[in-house]
């Protein structure tokens, strides 16, 4: 049976040497954090997509740097095709609205929370270009 393939953005907001991470509040991956983003809707550019999704996850306006990754991994469910770069934020205070927690990373401690799987290959990519 082949997967049904999502194709989503994730910001990975980004402030001098800290990056800002999200905890999920729900679904089978509650608790395991991300960069935040979500799906590309028919007929936005992966750019627009992120700039839509982050106004209304957290209430923030950011401005899309530059391109970091695409990252394909295989879920039991689905198979994700997850498109990172690299943001700034331009207005707003970066406020929760779906997720359940969120903090501010720096390389050195990365690595200390629980990534979703395809995450931790977007952190690899960000530790590569650091």
């Amino acid at each position: 049976m082949e997967l049904k393939t999502i194709e989503v953005v994730a910001a990975i907001i980004q402030d001098g040497e800290r990056y800002f991470a999200t905890q999920r509040g729900y679904g089978d991956y509650k608790d395991w954090w991300e960069f935040p983003g979500g799906k590309v809707e028919a007929g936005e550019t992966p750019e627009e997509a992120l700039v839509r999704e982050i106004q209304e996850e957290l209430d923030t306006t950011i401005k899309v740097e530059r391109f970091l990754t695409t990252v394909d991994w295989d879920y039991p469910k689905f198979h994700l095709t997850m498109h990172c770069y690299l943001c700034t934020v331009a207005e707003g205070d970066l406020t929760l609205r779906e997720h359940e927690a969120a903090k501010w990373l720096t390389m050195e401690d990365i690595d200390s929370v629980n990534w979703l799987p395809a995450d931790v290959l977007v952190v690899n990519a960000l530790k590569e270009q650091c």
